[in-house]
């Protein structure tokens, strides 16, 4: 077993684990992590860096597992303890997944062909940067003050905006996040509707490319590389999931958008500027 390889599985879980839930993009991070560390072939690493992300969204279903339940069951029978709608949350989260799924699904190979690449990742960093700017100066009207208070109408738009995220460096949870915020739902809310609408997305994202592609991991240790690096994601992730949430509910995302910007400018300005090249 290569302890090098094994390590630099270890840090691209960590960075995943740290970066999904944030508006920062964690595709493009990890993108940018394998990048810096050669790590692996181009397809090894590719399919690693969608899978990976299987960890993460199990963080979320073990630590809201009781929601999700209630969410589930209300959307089957109609009844739900302490819920006015209980089919709410289940039947906007539904919506909000339609667009992405159907663009994914249709354009995924496309997408890892074409944009998986870290200029494209730094342009759409900065730009992601600049939206949160704009939308955390805009006054805000709340209509949403819990992830089970999200409209069917909210939903399909929230769900619009996650379709940016198919362009790396755009953020899932950034553009979902902060179009939710735009839309007048609470920050809490709208971080854990983020959270629960990246299950059905990541889990059919992770498994459609690990199903269409599963040859390029041809042996048993190419599988313990992945299995590393999901377990690793699975547990940075259930410790940010809480801080994340505890965070947006006392300030605003800026932070995130400096940390984007800084980070697309130094990726353009080695690429640019001092010839890094980018592997194929």
């Amino acid at each position: 077993m290569d302890i090098i390889l094994i390590f630099k599985a270890i840090i691209m879980g960590i960075v995943e684990g740290i970066t999904e839930f944030l508006p920062i993009s964690s595709t493009g991070y990890l993108i940018l992590s394998a990048d810096i560390m050669d790590f692996w072939t181009k397809q090894k690493s590719d399919l690693f860096v969608v899978v990976i992300q299987l960890g993460a969204i199990l963080a979320v279903i073990y630590d809201y597992w009781g929601r999700l339940w209630h969410a589930f069951m209300g959307l089957l029978t109609g009844k739900a303890e302490g819920l006015k709608n209980p089919r709410q949350l289940g039947i906007s989260l539904i919506v909000a997944t339609i667009p992405v799924m159907l663009l994914g699904f249709t354009f995924a190979d496309q997408i890892k062909a074409y944009l998986f690449h870290p200029v494209v990742v730094a342009v759409m960093l900065i730009i992601g940067g600049l939206l949160i700017f704009y939308v955390e100066s805009r006054p805000k009207q709340i209509i949403a003050n819990e992830a089970e208070d999200v409209s069917i109408k909210t939903a399909l738009m929230i769900g619009l905006c996650q379709c940016l995220a198919l362009i790396p460096g755009t953020s899932r949870s950034g553009s979902t996040i902060i179009g939710a915020l735009w839309f007048g739902v609470s920050r809490k809310a709208a971080a854990e509707f983020s959270f629960f609408l990246g299950i059905p997305v990541l889990v059919g994202a992770g498994l459609l490319d690990l199903l269409k592609h599963k040859d390029a991991l041809a042996t048993s240790e190419d599988w313990t590389i992945l299995g590393i690096g999901t377990l690793v994601s699975f547990i940075v992730a259930l410790l940010c999931i809480r801080w994340l949430v505890a965070w947006v509910s006392r300030r605003d995302f800026t932070i995130f958008a400096w940390l984007r910007i800084i980070t697309g400018m130094l990726v353009l300005v080695a690429f640019f500027g001092f010839g890094y090249e980018i592997r194929g």
